[in-house]
């Protein structure tokens, strides 16, 4: 049950990674008129990733294993995250990073039930709080790509 739990947990660092540089990506390249809001936006969400990125390794040390770190190793690992040429459509960027982060959550979810039958509660704990923060995205990107109702 762990190796299993520490394939979803590998294939999850790599997507992080592959979010937080999405993200930042964005955060560069955004223009427009709400040019300070989406910059702001885009840093909120890529510093979340960020900081996500520690704890998935972390409990991939706990599960004592070691987490991956070589670049070809996370594209490799990363199957959820595709990349994208550059934009600078803060809409256009918020609704790939929404279908990216959508894709993670699903996968977020299933790995949240591996570790649970596993009986690994600190890393289903830890995998609950993603959730809830990739939830979170989901909405305030989902609010960011839908047409205004004027």
């Amino acid at each position: 049950m762990n190796e299993k739990l520490i394939e979803l947990l590998k294939a999850l660092l790599a997507d992080t990674v592959a979010l937080k540089f999405k993200a930042h990506g964005y955060h560069w390249n955004v223009e427009g008129d709400d040019f300070p809001q989406a910059h702001a936006f885009f840093e909120m969400i890529y510093n979340d990733y960020e900081e996500a990125i520690d704890g998935f390794a972390e409990n991939l040390r706990r599960l004592d294993t070691y987490a991956p770190f070589k670049l070809s190793r996370f594209v490799e690992l990363s199957k959820n995250v595709a990349e994208t040429d550059v934009n600078s459509d803060f809409v256009v960027m918020a609704g790939d990073l929404l279908i990216s982060n959508d894709a993670v959550l699903v996968v977020l979810k299933d790995t949240f039930d591996v570790a649970d039958m596993a009986r690994e509660q600190g890393v289903a704990n830890f995998l609950a709080e993603r959730i809830d923060q990739h939830q979170k995205w989901h909405w305030q990107l989902k609010a960011v790509t839908k047409p205004s109702m004027n």
